[in-house]
């Protein structure tokens, strides 16, 4: 027997209106086109990292890219169209050379957050 799912309560019960309306021409999109990875500490804040790269590779090892973060934690790869099509392995190094973190990133993903 499906169980029923519980629904958030209305507190508001005011009327709202609309203040302001897209166009019609303009439609939303989430969809980033370039692979990106942010490097955030545990509470959602991206750590400075200034001099670190970010490596992608198959799950066979087949080197794909890196590229370098910028100073506020996101390293986004050119040349990895969103959404994936398939798993990757991501290895994040500082200036020295020193693997710092190592994810796998399921397919058909935008974006990857490593937390910590």
């Amino acid at each position: 027997m499906p169980t029923k799912l519980l629904r958030p309560t209305k507190l508001d019960k005011g009327q709202g209106k609309a203040l302001y309306t897209l166009p019609k021409s303009i439609k939303p999109t989430q969809r980033l086109s370039r692979f990106t990875v942010l490097w955030v500490n545990n509470a959602g804040v991206p750590f400075n990292t200034t001099g670190f790269v970010c490596e992608a590779r198959t799950l066979g090892g087949i080197f794909i890219a890196a590229v370098r973060f910028d100073s506020f934690g996101t390293a986004v790869f050119n040349n990895i169209f969103t959404p994936t099509n398939r798993t990757l392995i991501i290895r994040t190094f500082n200036a020295n050379g020193v693997l710092f973190r190592t994810r796998t990133v399921p397919a058909r993903v935008a974006a990857y957050a490593i937390i910590g």
